[in-house]
């Protein structure tokens, strides 16, 4: 059911295609997925239908797919679904919609990648190949490829929750997690070009085989900002070991002028140690500094979207958990 009460149903679905796209309308149809903003019915073994449902925000994000997949994939190392027809706003649905190609895999909240050199390989060399300079009418971000102060609020709110759940039951833990945070708030900002950013790389948004990537999908927050924001996949896509073999793959071509400053040994607020990121010159100090704070934001709200998924919360994703609590263990230092 969409927000204005619509039932999304196969036979809605194949008579929209008969209306404006009669030459796909007898495809096998089936419902593949519901997302977020969208929900995803299989066309055949090789199309996707994606039409919004949850969200009054979810129109314009598969416009901005449509405008921009097609020009972004041809570049990609990794299949992603690329907009192949538009389905105008009509009396039976009164929203925009499209037609995709079909992405295979699992994915990886459900079967996380597990060899270490090659899903590093995979996620570097995708980034790689995404990380360049934006045009001016590239999207903007909806807080994704910002500062991170601005998130400051809902960090705090986020970790509360979690501690008064119990899922963050050692005050060592928390007092680490508030210390990295503050770490990446207080690390210069990105003063390069803006790039194009996924935006939205948790596990779910990502599908695997054989233990490695093989997809990436949902690009609905598709925009153009600071690298950081997607570096944190390496934190929590990756698993254990992995992350000095992504940072020494992953080579974006910007260039910029910025010169980090030299990191504090001591967080200034917590007066806790901060252990120092990996270095590499293809992701500078400041820019892993910050990677890491967008890591632990995206770790800790996996984390209480998993839980809210146990207890059976409308929006909970249970399997959202696991890779959290992975994702958690490798950003916090542990004693």
């Amino acid at each position: 059911m969409t927000r204005d009460g619509t039932a999304l149903t196969a036979d809605l679905v194949r008579t929209l295609l008969r209306a404006q796209h009669p030459d796909l309308a007898e495809r096998p149809l089936r419902l593949g997925a519901r997302g977020w903003d969208n929900q995803l019915w299989r066309l055949g073994d090789d199309l996707a239908v994606r039409l919004p449902w949850a969200t009054a925000t979810a129109d314009a994000l598969l416009l901005k797919e449509h405008t921009w997949l097609p020009v972004l994939a041809p570049r990609l190392p990794l299949p992603v679904p690329v907009p192949q027809r538009l389905g105008a706003p009509s009396a039976g649905f009164p929203r925009p919609w499209i037609v995709t190609t079909w992405v295979p895999g699992v994915p990886g909240d459900l079967a996380p990648a597990t060899r270490v050199q090659e899903a590093a390989d995979a996620l570097a060399g995708f980034l790689t190949a995404l990380h360049r300079a934006a045009p001016d009418d590239a999207p903007p971000g909806r807080e994704r490829g910002g500062p991170l102060a601005p998130l400051a609020g809902q960090f705090e709110r986020g970790l509360a929750s979690a501690v008064e759940l119990g899922l963050l039951p050692e005050p060592e833990t928390v007092r680490a997690m508030r210390a990295i945070w503050a770490d990446a708030v207080a690390a210069p900002v990105w003063s390069g070009p803006a790039v194009w950013l996924h935006g939205d790389l948790h596990p779910a948004n990502v599908l695997t085989a054989d233990g490695t990537f093989c997809g990436v999908i949902d690009f609905g927050d598709l925009c153009a900002g600071d690298p950081a924001c997607d570096l944190a996949a390496a934190w929590t896509l990756l698993p254990d070991s992995a992350l000095d073999h992504f940072h020494t793959a992953y080579r974006p071509t910007y260039r910029t002028e910025y010169q980090p400053a030299r990191r504090p040994a001591q967080d200034p607020v917590n007066d806790h140690p901060v252990p120092d990121p990996p270095q590499h010159p293809a992701a500078d100090d400041a820019t892993l500094r910050r990677a890491r704070g967008w890591a632990l934001f995206r770790a800790l709200g996996c984390l209480l979207i998993g839980e809210a998924g146990r207890r059976g919360r409308p929006g909970g994703k249970p399997s959202w958990a696991p890779p959290a609590r992975s994702a958690l263990r490798r950003i916090v230092p542990t004693p």
